[in-house]
């Protein structure tokens, strides 16, 4: 009876899908690739070859983190930069009382160069505006491009469930476990 159950456990595997780990029944392909590796008798061997498997599925998880860190890193630093763009332009200081009764005393054309001067600073504060605006719209086009591509690899996962299947191929995959 306990080789039996021991069978049964050969015959699944642990799979680790992102952060979600679950235990699945050996693919077919696994099952007939293991029936035609010839035997080793070698533990070290089989151990060496354990470490490899490990190793490369460490790499390729280690590669798509990777990646994910980097899109991460480079939304923040266009952050950064907008935050760094964004920072308020000094206004001109306000006029003191003894400025303000002198300016009272100046020509008109000289405070229509201190409107103007006020004018041109209000624009670009505007056209700042503008930027850290249009920089946050192509930021969420980002985030909402990487959103689209995860919500595909989630329903490609379900799409590729066996039971989408021809009816005939869904009753021979159900036989074949």
């Amino acid at each position: 009876m306990e080789s039996v159950g021991w069978e049964e456990e050969e015959e699944w595997e642990l799979c680790n899908d992102g952060d979600f780990v679950y235990k699945r029944r050996k693919r077919r392909q696994d099952l007939s690739a293991a029936a035609t590796a010839p035997p080793t008798s070698d533990p070290e061997a089989e151990q060496r070859q354990l470490r490899e498997r490990k190793k490369r599925a460490l790499l390729k998880l280690k590669e798509q983190y990777q990646n994910e860190i980097d899109q991460w890193q480079r939304m923040s630093h266009t952050l950064q930069a907008m935050d760094t763009r964004a920072q308020p332009q000094p206004f001109p200081s306000p006029p003191s009382s003894s400025s303000a009764t002198e300016s009272a005393k100046l020509p008109p054309p000289e405070l229509d160069s201190s409107c103007r001067q006020l004018i041109d600073d209000l624009v670009l504060q505007a056209k700042a505006q503008e930027a850290i605006v249009q920089d946050l719209s192509n930021l969420c086009e980002t985030v909402e491009t990487l959103c689209k591509a995860e919500e595909e690899r989630v329903k490609q996962s379900f799409i590729d469930l066996p039971i989408w299947a021809t009816p005939s191929a869904l009753v021979a995959s159900l036989s074949d476990d």
